[in-house]
């Protein structure tokens, strides 16, 4: 499938790097081992990341388990740069990994009047950011880099609590990338797209808009760690060939 793949992914309730995670995984196929081998080398803890089957409402689904230290050291792209060169992803996906947070440095930087060399990272600089952001990366690459198609992003009022203290939702980061993307409304309030999933998403290319025409040969529904209340939670991925591509008789 690799060069004439679509990875498509519909984002009922909000999108997260965690959810990204998830749902890259269950596309590449990748197991806890490999995803833990990953993390090993950007010097995080043995077991720090786990894909597992979880339910919503009785619906079962797939969740990445992330379990790091809270920390209070704010990085710079550079710091976080270093982390990346360090680790053992491959070359092409190294330059993903560092493309996404050349992207959230330059909108961070817009947000403040800085340049993105200058810009400290607090959140989104945090180890489980740099761990969602290389992982994705690897995964993506694993699958040669398909097509990838995201649906319109759902934002809604609300209030989002950072380093920078109370602010409105979408964060002053997402907002700032957000230009171009369509978007939708949804019936809840808080924050909905994270920074760390609308960098990977602009780092990876992606189209926004409708299903592709393709083949379904993989599937799954994934879940973030916020459940929001009458909403249909999750996000929907699947991947497979193009249905005009060489692979669609197969």
């Amino acid at each position: 499938m690799t060069g004439d793949a679509c990875l498509v992914v519909r984002p009922n309730s909000g999108l997260s790097g965690d959810m990204l995670l998830a749902g890259f995984a269950r596309m590449a196929q990748a197991t806890n081992a490999e995803l833990g081998e990953i993390a090993l080398s950007l010097g995080l803890p043995e077991g720090c990341v786990m894909l597992e089957e979880t339910a919503v409402n009785q619906i079962g689904g797939w969740r990445a388990r992330v379990s790091l230290p809270r920390e209070h050291h704010h990085r710079s792209l550079d710091d976080v740069t270093r982390i990346i060169a360090a680790s053992a992803l491959g070359e092409a996906a190294r330059a993903l990994a560092e493309k996404a947070f050349a992207i959230l440095a330059a909108a961070e930087g817009r947000v403040h009047g800085i340049p993105p060399e200058k810009v400290t990272f607090h959140e989104v600089g945090a180890l489980d950011s740099i761990l969602d952001t290389c992982l994705v990366a690897a995964l993506y690459d694993r699958l040669g880099q398909p097509r990838l198609v995201c649906g319109p992003l759902p934002l809604c009022d609300g209030t989002v609590r950072c380093a920078h203290g109370l602010l409105p939702a979408p964060a002053p980061a997402v907002l700032d990338m957000l230009e171009g993307v369509p978007v939708r409304g949804l019936a809840s309030s808080g924050e909905t797209v994270t920074p760390t999933a609308i960098s990977l998403l602009k780092a990876l290319d992606a189209e926004f808009g409708g299903w592709p025409a393709m083949i379904v040969r993989r599937r799954a529904l994934v879940y973030g760690t916020r459940v929001l209340p009458g909403v249909a939670n999750g996000a929907i991925f699947a991947f497979g060939p193009r249905s005009d591509g060489p692979e669609s008789a197969g």
